[in-house]
């Protein structure tokens, strides 16, 4: 393979596309994370739905949609799996039959105290300090709503 000869093709590098870094990054943190969860029984999108959960104690399927960015597709089947696996309970609202209410139950209650070190355990291995991390946060949340 010939290297780059035209200063204007470094657009074109990957080492040069944010997007590659961003995603190279997120693998990255999904195998750190992988071990952690799977030491509290859950994946990585459970985790968040009940992060949400631990959060708000209780939810719409579709405000939990709207929060987290999923579609009903893919919202649908991890409540369910969350469901079998006692951590959540699903029930229609008697008002709207239409509305879909989510809440904790005991058991989802009891696993917020063992998931509670996974943040720091992230961050400890994630290889970046504090300051840092903050940055990037910021970074990240200002792209995401731009």
């Amino acid at each position: 393979m010939s290297k780059v000869k035209n200063p204007t093709d470094e657009v074109l590098l990957l080492k040069n596309q944010i997007c590659f870094s961003l995603y190279s990054s997120m693998h990255r943190l999904m195998k750190i994370y992988r071990p952690l969860l799977a030491a509290v029984g859950l994946t990585y999108p459970q985790y968040i739905v009940m992060l949400v959960l631990w959060e708000e104690e209780e939810s719409t399927v579709s405000g939990l949609g709207d929060r987290l960015q999923l579609d009903s597709g893919t919202l649908t089947p991890l409540l369910k799996r969350l469901e079998q696996n006692g951590l959540i309970q699903r029930k229609r609202n008697p008002d709207d039959e239409r509305v879909v209410i989510v809440s904790l139950t005991k058991n989802g209650k009891q696993l917020r105290e063992k998931a509670k070190s996974i943040p720091e355990q992230i961050f400890c291995l994630s290889g970046i300090d504090e300051t840092q991390a903050i940055q990037l946060k910021e970074i990240l949340d200002h792209f995401a709503s731009t």
